[in-house]
């Protein structure tokens, strides 16, 4: 059973996204398609963006003539499996690229080994126990967890992570409504997902 309150912000999300008229839209992922995607893929997704999906699933654009292809909303239904599973894989695949060639090292993770290979050992097991993200669009991610909502939707480009969104609503405004404004002061976000926090 998922919260009202995520029931309520990922609805008012989907609502927010189709009034931009920027996307068409599938029929919303079914209960069976939720447990099957969270069964393959191994996580569950929080209440909001869980409503968002049941709300109406995003269609990618084809490309016009001469553009590549490009599909930035996970294939959920029906998608390549590889495709979604290199989606979910890339903040943490792009967090070991910067302590591979960037000399990134986390503080949490102790003393970091001289060793290239051993470092990014020592990485691969801390970050096995990291929250998983899922992606909402592109390189844009909620943390996973059933019975959460309201989480600020953040932007992943290996270990450089900003925010992009105060919930999933906001995020629907930041991204895609053209009438959007200048951020003002009171627009503070607070990460919530241990690990990825600390690195905003």
């Amino acid at each position: 059973m998922i919260s009202f309150e995520g029931t309520r912000l990922g609805a008012v999300a989907a609502r927010r996204l189709a009034e931009t008229g920027l996307y068409e839209f599938e029929p919303g992922l079914t209960d069976a398609e939720f447990e099957r995607i969270e069964r393959e893929y191994g996580f569950e997704f929080a209440d909001d963006h869980r409503a968002f999906l049941a709300a109406g699933l995003p269609v990618n654009v084809p490309p016009e003539d001469g553009q590549t292809w490009s599909r930035p909303w996970p294939e959920w239904r029906g998608g390549d499996l590889d495709s979604v599973r290199r989606q979910l894989d890339w903040p943490v695949e792009g967090v070991l690229l910067d302590v591979e060639r960037n000399a990134f090292w986390y503080d949490g993770w102790g003393a970091r080994p001289a060793d290239r290979a051993a470092a990014l050992d020592t990485a691969r097991h801390h970050l096995r126990q990291v929250p998983v993200l899922v992606p909402v669009y592109a390189h844009r991610y909620l943390p996973a967890g059933r019975g959460g909502f309201g989480h600020p939707v953040l932007s992943m480009w290996q270990t450089d992570i900003i925010y992009y969104g105060l919930d999933l609503v906001d995020y629907m405004h930041q991204e895609f409504d053209e009438a959007r404004g200048e951020v003002d002061e009171t627009w503070s976000p607070r990460a919530t997902a241990p690990f990825w926090r600390d690195l905003l």
